[in-house]
């Protein structure tokens, strides 16, 4: 079996504070949301990814193009329909799901997305 290569490999740790970037790094649609994303040939929003939000923030209104996978690490996350995800809740949203959240405790989760987000009814 052949080594892995320095090149091959990316380690980051969700309690390293320098492991995330700015999910919106111009603060138009989202503020308080940061990202670590490892595979630098997917976009951003598709794939697997951890996503962050502080006390307070709110994520973009959108549509999803593909299913969407997650599983919450810490904190609460609260949908727009009024639906909580807590700590250990493993959560399948369909393709063509529209919706927004936010969250009052701040939260970090794993994602897994099949495709990109677009505005809602697009």
């Amino acid at each position: 079996m052949k080594p892995i290569q320095p090149h091959e490999r990316k380690v980051a740790n969700i309690r390293d504070e320098a492991a995330y970037s700015p999910y919106d790094p111009e603060g138009i649609s989202e503020r308080g949301t940061s990202f670590i994303k490892l595979n630098p040939d997917t976009p951003r929003d598709v794939g697997f990814y951890i996503y962050r939000m502080e006390p307070g923030a709110q994520s973009t209104p959108h549509r999803h193009g593909g299913a969407e996978e997650f599983v919450m690490i810490e904190g609460e996350l609260i949908d727009n329909d009024g639906t909580v995800y807590r700590p250990g809740d493993v959560v399948w949203l369909a393709g063509g799901t529209e919706h927004t959240s936010h969250t009052e405790t701040g939260c970090v989760i794993a994602v897994y997305a099949e495709a990109g987000e677009e505005a809602p009814g697009s």
